[in-house]
């Protein structure tokens, strides 16, 4: 692998790795939390306007230019990075690296295409009311994070998507989609050298020198995040509830791996855990039941999400106090940790294994560290986590008196 930053500031990576399929991602350090004064939504709604032209292309040409090579394009905003990618034949990478980094740095957001994409994003917001499994986990972060920035909704409002120019667009891009707060990466069966030498050949001819500083992100402390119970009436069939509160962030080098571990043991993606084990294996309480870990520049967020009938409720959050507790005060054994450490190591590699995840997981890792951290150094930190340590993040994570609840009963 070759990692390095180009002249103009933008850092970039290429792997050799996959055979004809090559992948191609460009990651901007610009999300929902950086929208400061403009419009809630803007990110995310920058994010879908940035193919509606450029100043070489047009929305239809965009739209054809790689699908007419068999490949694909496609873009997602999180709340603290933007990420246009691609997958395309090898040989076209050089084609797909300069399209993403010309919809990045010279977007027009015609008018006339604005208002056809403000209606399909609304629409995105209006449907989220029909899925309340995925809204609980908007409306839970919102609650959580109240009046700091991650506070702040992905999709934002119909109201505030309604108020969102073509002006504004541009404004945004201008302050925010500098080549400092860009990582370009790419993984494919090709002479790293060589991919490299055309990425910094591609920066110096699309960064002329005509682009502001880039800004750095102001990272303003959690301090004590909100705790709630709420109960939100929705009249559904099924309950569904989420119970977590913060957990560590990004940055945190002692408690970080400990918790995705902690994580996964509760309630990852595997049959074994404990609470799917508790609640649908042994009781049939649940159809599923999961625990995620997100992690942020300040803070990350640990929840347990649930849906459940409503006559299960009340049994489904006393066996996840249940659960948590056992984590808390029970240390593991040797043997059970052993086995929960090669899971999660065999949950990464299988994940990784995958070009695409490869490539957008080095796009992530340059933006936030400015290098990527090799599968030895991560195998190592999960390697070294102790019993002691997991329970030391349960409790802090779990402590009864900063955990929220959010039910839509």
């Amino acid at each position: 692998m070759i990692t390095g930053k180009a002249s103009c500031g933008m850092q970039y990576a290429v792997k050799k790795g996959g055979n004809a399929v090559g992948y191609c991602s460009l990651t901007i350090k610009c999300g929902t939390r950086d929208e400061g004064d403009f419009h809630e939504g803007i990110a995310h709604f920058t994010e879908h306007t940035i193919f509606k032209g450029t100043e070489h292309k047009s929305a239809r040409v965009i739209n054809g230019y790689l699908d007419r090579l068999g490949g694909e394009l496609n873009a997602f905003t999180t709340k603290e990075e933007i990420v246009i990618h691609s997958t395309v034949l090898k040989e076209d990478l050089g084609k797909a690296a300069s399209l993403l980094l010309e919809l990045a740095t010279c977007p027009t957001f015609p008018e006339e295409e604005i208002g056809i994409e403000r209606g399909v994003v609304i629409d995105e917001i209006n449907s989220y009311k029909d899925a309340p499994a995925d809204e609980i986990f908007d409306r839970f972060e919102e609650a959580l994070f109240a009046g700091h920035p991650l506070g702040r909704t992905i999709l934002g409002t119909a109201s505030s998507i309604r108020k969102i120019t073509s002006k504004e667009l541009q404004g945004f891009v201008r302050e925010r989609f500098t080549p400092g707060n860009m990582a370009l990466a790419v993984v494919a069966d090709i002479d790293e050298k060589k991919m490299e030498e055309a990425i910094l050949k591609l920066a110096d001819k699309v960064f002329d020198g005509n682009w502001t500083e880039s800004r750095e992100r102001l990272l303003v402390p959690v301090g004590g995040a909100t705790v709630f119970n709420k109960t939100v009436r929705k009249k559904n069939h099924e309950v569904n509830a989420v119970l977590g509160g913060i957990a560590p962030s990004i940055y945190d080098t002692t408690d970080r791996f400990p918790a995705i571990l902690l994580s996964n043991i509760i309630g990852g993606p595997a049959s074994n855990s404990l609470l799917n084990d508790l609640l649908r294996e042994k009781n049939g309480w649940v159809y599923g039941v999961e625990s995620s870990y997100t992690q942020y520049s300040e803070a990350g967020v640990i929840a347990i999400s649930l849906g459940c009938d409503k006559n299960n409720l009340e049994k489904c959050i006393d066996g996840t106090w249940k659960v948590i507790r056992k984590m808390q005060d029970e240390p593991m054994s040797e043997s059970a940790l052993k086995a929960a450490k090669k899971q999660l190591l065999g949950q990464l590699a299988i994940s990784s294994d995958n070009g695409e995840t490869q490539c957008l997981s080095m796009g992530k890792s340059l933006i936030t560290f400015g290098k990527i951290s090799t599968d030895g150094e991560n195998r190592e930190a999960i390697e070294s986590i102790s019993s002691e340590s997991l329970q030391v993040v349960a409790r802090k994570t779990f402590d009864p008196e900063k955990t929220s609840s959010l039910i839509f009963l």
